[in-house]
């Protein structure tokens, strides 16, 4: 079996920078055990598999190198540029049916494409067990001043130095398991240009730190647009690689802009 590859820089005007995804298009499902096996081989924060069903319509599956899940944004905005580019370049708009509901992707002035993601409101997290404490040793910094909890642990600091001094995710991950949770976003008030910054940490998934990360966004920007009175923000994920998003508040969604710049072309043979 023959299968294409791209892999593809999502929220990067060039090569090396924001966040790597591997596309896979499909004709037919594979088995998910041999998608999980090609995820673990690319050893990227996500391969992305779709399959055409009609005029601009996808199924879209992501995967971890360790397992699938739910919400990726980069690799649905890294499928949709590849759709708009070398697939269908009549295509202005996309839809892609997934785990979490049918996500729109949308052609932009000067590669700046946009997707719509279900937001996710978080909610307070009630101190318990030092856990801001262990939230900060674990990543070598001052404990957060506030916890909220969505589908993952978003931790708030004052300052945005502090975001970007953390050197690496740490034991973060045994910080998280005892909440059955896999995921934390770090956050702060931005500097420089910025509105925010943030760092997101999920090594359980095999994921020490992901580069630039759109389900956390869905998160952080109904947050800070409330917090900061805009629903526009200029966002910065402060990764090693690092990445740049203009980040809208919806209501119920949150869209996200970027741009991809195109790495590899490539075919598995299986």
């Amino acid at each position: 079996m023959k299968l294409k590859l791209w892999q593809i820089d999502a929220f990067a005007n060039k090569p090396f920078e924001g966040n790597p995804a591997a596309i896979v298009p499909l004709d037919t499902w594979i088995d998910a055990t041999l998608m999980q096996k090609i995820a673990g081989e690319n050893n990227l924060a996500e391969t992305a598999f779709f399959v055409r069903t009609g005029a601009g319509k996808y199924d879209l599956r992501w995967f971890t190198p360790e397992s699938e899940v739910d919400l990726c944004g980069h690799a649905t905005l890294a499928s949709a540029w590849l759709i708009f580019e070398k697939i269908d370049p009549s295509l202005n708009l996309v839809a892609f049916e997934t785990r979490s509901g049918t996500l729109v992707g949308e052609r932009g002035a000067n590669g700046m494409n946009t997707m719509s993601l279900p937001s996710d409101p978080v909610i307070p997290y009630e101190e318990q067990n030092g856990f801001a404490k262990q939230i900060g040793d674990a990543l070598g910094i001052v404990p957060p001043s506030e916890i909220y909890k969505g589908h993952y642990i978003l931790a708030v600091w004052d300052n945005a130095k502090t975001i970007r001094a953390i050197g690496d995710c740490g034991n973060i991950a045994g910080v998280l398991r005892p909440l059955d949770l896999w995921g934390l976003i770090a956050t702060a008030p931005g500097d420089q240009r910025y509105d925010i910054v943030s760092r997101f940490f999920a090594p359980d998934k095999g994921v020490p730190e992901d580069p630039v990360t759109g389900s956390a966004h869905c998160a952080l920007v109904p947050f800070w647009a409330k917090r900061l009175g805009k629903n526009t923000l200029k966002a910065r994920q402060a990764s090693p690689r690092g990445g740049d998003l203009i980040c809208t508040n919806d209501g119920a969604r949150t869209i996200l802009a970027g741009p991809c710049a195109l790495y590899l072309t490539g075919e598995i043979e299986i």
